[in-house]
């Protein structure tokens, strides 16, 4: 097998971290590996497998000669990322810049790997939540048709990056030792709350993350006749987002049949045995590839409706994993380079 030259852009970040270690971990065909970030993190020291790499600063020129670009996210998706396609670079990119661009294809592996034929030098990576809820979701849209979406998110705090992270700890042994707890990242106290608001605002009250749900799911699944809503919520768990999802079918369909189509569902593990108490848990799911489904039942509202949990980790499948999984099927579809 060929190796390749890869970049990963954002590299000493929590997503960037990630993709090294995914990269590794899946024996991905990696000849020459760049590590960049901004200006502050260069000069950082790395690891790749027993190697030692430095963090350079992002510059035109590092996509010179490369192969495949990693963007984890940020301004420099924007900045950068066209210019690497311009060279000739596959750019695979975590950011949300690029993801409703008609041009660009959006793409999880499991539900619409084909679509990686039709890039024109990027390729889009979705939104996390959207990545945990597409992944069942496609599997009960092909095999009964999906109608509606109800979805409610809980979302852990390392979703908003390291900020998130340290903001949780610091916030919880405020409220523990009885001292003053100050928001920074987060719009208030994230330790032992909840926060309903995550993103900005926009049209009609929802914020940013929930219409990205939307408008990422249609695209995805190529079908805007699908009503979706969404209410995202940041609750004070490190890692792994967790979806209450309900879903209207076209087909009925019963919780055992649901069960055993998941079952068969690439890239999905079902976890559902309530008389033992088994079900997907956040604490559980955290630096695993998987999405993990349970509490799976019939709606008793609806007659046409299941009620699913959800749980992955955001930073693997969420975004570095499906990032790599993107990667190698642009080397198995043959499509190095395409413009």
């Amino acid at each position: 097998m060929a190796n390749y030259k890869v970049i990963i852009v954002g590299a000493s970040g929590a997503v960037g971290q990630e993709m090294l270690q995914v990269l590794d971990e899946r024996n991905f065909p990696v000849g020459d590996l760049k590590l960049c970030a901004t200006a502050r993190s260069a000069g950082k020291k790395m690891l790749f497998k027993g190697k030692t790499y430095t963090v350079e600063e992002t510059t035109p020129d590092s996509f010179d000669g490369m192969d495949i670009a990693l963007f984890a996210g940020g301004a420099a998706s924007t900045e950068f990322g066209p210019l690497a396609a311009e060279k000739g670079v596959v750019v695979i990119d975590n950011s949300s810049h690029f993801r409703l661009d008609p041009q660009v294809p959006l793409v999880v592996p499991e539900v619409n790997p084909e679509d990686v034929k039709e890039h024109k030098g990027i390729i889009a990576n979705p939104n996390c939540s959207t990545i945990i809820m597409v992944v069942p979701l496609k599997a009960i849209y092909d095999a009964a048709g999906v109608k509606r979406v109800v979805v409610s998110t809980y979302q852990a705090v390392s979703g908003a990056g390291a900020e998130g992270i340290t903001e949780l700890t610091n916030h919880t042994r405020a409220a523990l030792d009885g001292g003053q707890v100050v928001p920074s990242k987060f719009q208030y106290q994230i330790a032992f709350n909840l926060i309903p608001h995550i993103d900005v605002f926009q049209e009609m009250d929802y914020t940013k993350e929930e219409w990205k749900m939307v408008k990422e799911t249609h695209k995805i699944l190529h079908d805007d006749t699908v009503g979706i809503t969404a209410t995202t919520v940041r609750v004070p768990v490190y890692r792994s987002h967790s979806e209450s999802v309900n879903i209207e079918t076209e087909r009925k369909i019963t919780a055992k049949e649901a069960k055993e189509i998941l079952a068969n569902f690439p890239g999905v593990i079902v976890q559902d045995n309530p008389s033992n108490k088994e079900y997907p848990m956040p604490l559980y799911t955290s630096g695993k590839d998987e999405v993990f489904v349970g509490r799976i039942r019939e709606d008793n509202s609806l007659d046409k409706g299941l009620n699913l949990w959800v749980v992955a980790d955001q930073l693997r499948k969420g975004a570095a994993t499906n990032a790599v999984q993107i990667a190698e099927l642009v080397i198995k579809y043959g499509c190095l380079g395409k413009r």
